[in-house]
């Protein structure tokens, strides 16, 4: 009689015992269910209490950034908030600055929920996060699979008014796979985040990131003064101006800042700060904080890169002086002659591919790009292009591996240990004059004698370089002519003589084989040499000689 539905009822035993058994598992399922809705609800708070982020005491130069950041943020179209930068320019200082504003105004959000996420990215570590935020606990939550987690974490954030703060992702992070509803007009919640990558904002739906810019040089000294202390600033007249100078060795990027900043609170000599300055001028790996501190978080940024053939096209442009505009077009025709790209696929698709590289490590804010007299540019951060001559020479390692003198006012060769070891170098913005001698370079595949100063070169230079690919004798306007052993390069593809005096170019520039670009550009005073067009490579010519 109990299972009588309405005179829908079985006779049966057997049925009816089926039945019965089946109602009091559903029965136990929906008190264990009921159970675990009432353990979340009565651990909600009725509010937030924001987690207020440690920052330092004044954050010079960022108030204007911050303000710009907080208004977008606000701003009922805006849903998700992406800002990017390089590595120690400042993004989760800002990031932490807008996450304490809400400790100050209540803005009508329940929950403002901060995740730290980093280059690994566990769904399960930041569903744990916002669970512990919002009150989510006990043995069941610990229990739950990734997916009834993201269930929990959505049923309970749905009718919810949030900000979700993620720090530091470097690939998309899946608001749908953690049980994160999407940021509306109607809901008005919030999700911000910072990252290195600009591709990173692309692929999280945010069409305009917010970049995160280094300090303009006053802000960044005032930084500078406050963390090297006025006690060590007035210990001698002269130390104000020479900090001045380390400060800007820094460029604005607000962790180098503090890190050089911290290592010379104590020195309180004028020579200590002399020395620092030749040392950061000529081979900054040599100061312990950056090699400790700075270089391994900038690594990050080039370990994230895709494939070893961006990694090395970065490394590359370390060869270049500081702040100096690299021409995209001359860069990709180096990659291609020094093998970094494969040129065999045709010029157009070799072109495609390095501008799509360049493109990546302007993205990945290990570039900036930056015109140059109407001509599409790139450059490097001066502590990215310190952090990338440390990878190249192996941690800093093997020094002589990568050879870079630019704009250190040398008079001659520099001395090498081992000349067998040296694969590249970069001799650019000298006052050498003369390239003499015979160095044994078995291994070298790039010589860089831009604006050298050149006015000579001796028979014997290249005579044991047979894996040179890439010589730029560039703007060396004293240059008049080339040595006959140039004929010894027998891998050179790459030659620059533009803007040189060069009068006539060596026969033996036709026995060289392999040869793909030569630019002859402004070499006014080159001669006519009808043999030129006979030169199977890419040939830039000056519009006097024909």
């Amino acid at each position: 009689q109990r299972l009588c539905l309405c005179g829908f009822c079985s006779k049966s035993l057997i049925s009816s015992y089926r039945y019965g058994k089946i109602v009091l598992l559903t029965l136990k399922e929906v008190e264990k269910l009921k159970s675990r809705v009432f353990e979340v609800v009565c651990e909600q708070a009725q509010t937030s209490e924001v987690e207020e982020r440690q920052l330092q005491p004044t954050i010079f130069g960022q108030e204007r950034m911050l303000k710009k950041a907080w208004n977008h943020l606000m701003g009922d179209e805006v849903g998700i908030m992406g800002m990017y930068g390089m590595g120690g320019v400042g993004k989760t200082t800002l990031l932490a600055q807008l996450n304490n504003r809400f400790s100050d105004k209540s803005c009508g959000f329940d929950f403002v929920i901060w995740v730290v996420v980093s280059k690994e990215l566990h769904v399960e570590k930041i569903q744990d996060e916002i669970a512990r935020k919002v009150g989510i606990r006990g043995e069941e939550w610990k229990q739950e699979e990734k997916s009834q987690k993201r269930d929990v974490i959505y049923n309970f954030l749905r009718k919810k008014r949030f900000v979700l703060f993620l720090d530091d992702i470097w690939e998309k992070v899946d608001l749908v796979e953690i049980g994160i509803p999407f940021p509306t007009t109607q809901n008005g919640c919030k999700v911000a985040f910072t990252t290195r990558s600009q591709a990173v904002c692309a692929h999280m739906g945010v069409e305009e990131p917010m970049e995160v810019k280094c300090l303009e040089e006053n802000d960044a000294f005032d930084l500078f003064h406050k963390i090297v202390g006025q006690k060590t600033l007035g210990s001698d007249p002269e130390i104000p101006e020479l900090a001045r100078k380390v400060a800007k060795k820094c460029c604005g990027l607000p962790l180098a800042l503090n890190v050089v900043g911290e290592t010379m609170s104590c020195k309180r000599t004028k020579q200590e700060w002399y020395h620092t300055i030749d040392v950061m001028t000529s081979y900054a790996i040599e100061i312990y904080s950056m090699k400790d501190k700075i270089f391994p978080l900038l690594k990050y940024s080039y370990d994230n890169l895709e494939g070893e053939q961006v990694k090395s096209c970065l490394l590359y442009c370390a060869l270049f002086p500081e702040d100096d505009r690299i021409p995209k077009e001359k860069l990709i025709g180096l990659w291609i002659c020094e093998g970094i790209i494969d040129g065999s696929e045709g010029i157009e698709k070799v072109e495609n591919k390095g501008y799509e590289i360049i493109g990546s490590l302007v993205r990945a804010s290990l570039l900036m790009e930056g015109g140059w007299y109407r001509t599409e540019c790139v450059y490097m951060h001066d502590v990215v292009r310190e952090m990338a001559l440390w990878i190249a020479t192996d941690l800093g390692i093997q020094k002589e591996a990568f050879i870079v003198r630019a704009s250190v006012g040398l008079h001659e060769m520099p001395k090498v240990e081992d000349w067998n070891v040296v694969r590249r170098m970069s001799l650019m913005n000298n006052k050498i004059h003369h390239l003499s001698g015979s160095p044994e370079c078995l291994e070298l595949t790039t010589l860089l004698l831009r604006r050298a100063n050149l006015a000579n070169i001796s028979s014997e230079f290249f005579k044991s370089m047979p894996r040179l690919a890439v010589l730029d004798l560039s703007c060396n306007g004293n240059l008049f002519e080339l040595p006959d052993g140039i004929s010894e390069l027998v891998s050179l593809q790459y030659l620059d003589l533009s803007y040189t005096s060069i009068r006539h170019l060596p026969k033996g520039v036709k026995e060289l084989k392999k040869l793909i670009h030569l630019n002859l550009e402004e070499a006014d005073k080159l001669s006519s040499v009808a043999w030129i067009s006979s030169l199977h490579c890419n040939i830039r010519e000056p519009e006097s000689c024909f």
